[in-house]
């Protein structure tokens, strides 16, 4: 289980007394899945930044937020999607950011959407956040994936379903 840490923030990272050591950013990522012929994952690129790739949605956890509801608002912010629900957390991973290499530790969530969510959409993200003033073009992809999601971020859907490991991880 991931312990809250009080120790002060330094940047993105918590850094803690003792040891001087930068401690993980703590995030989470959704793997929202809709159930129709077959199962479909909601990912999403950035308009205007195809460099971006596609991804699902993920982000930092607030100070007192809980992982589950973390994980629920980064849905909305990024998609506008509100009926998504928890099912359950899948996997905890460890790895540095691809550009800072900051130290980062991502619970991934399992989430399930309504079989009538619309097929896609564009978002316009707002608040006051990294992504405030992006659009995101949210769609359902078929599972099994065709392609990896940027910085790998499909690793973990074999946790829900074996079947569902992306086409190109099986030839690796």
């Amino acid at each position: 289980m991931i312990s809250k840490s009080t120790a002060p923030r330094t940047g993105s990272a918590f850094m803690t007394e003792n040891a001087g050591m930068p401690q993980p950013r703590i995030r989470v990522a959704a793997y929202v899945i809709r159930h129709r012929a077959v199962p479909e994952l909601l990912v999403f690129d950035h308009v205007g930044i195809p460099e971006a790739g596609t991804q699902v949605p993920a982000g930092g956890v607030r100070t007192d937020e809980g992982l589950e509801d973390a994980a629920l608002r980064e849905v909305t912010e990024e998609t506008g999607l509100l009926t998504a629900t928890v099912v359950r957390r899948i996997a905890v991973e460890d790895k540095p950011h691809p550009d800072t290499g900051q130290p980062r530790r991502t619970s991934f969530f399992h989430l399930q959407a309504p079989a009538d969510t619309p097929e896609a959409w564009d978002h316009h993200v707002n608040g006051d956040g990294d992504d405030a003033g992006l659009t995101f073009g949210c769609r359902f992809l078929p599972l099994p994936l065709k392609q990896s999601l940027a910085d790998d971020q499909d690793a973990w859907l074999d946790r829900i379903d074996p079947r569902w490991i992306t086409v190109t991880r099986n030839h690796q």
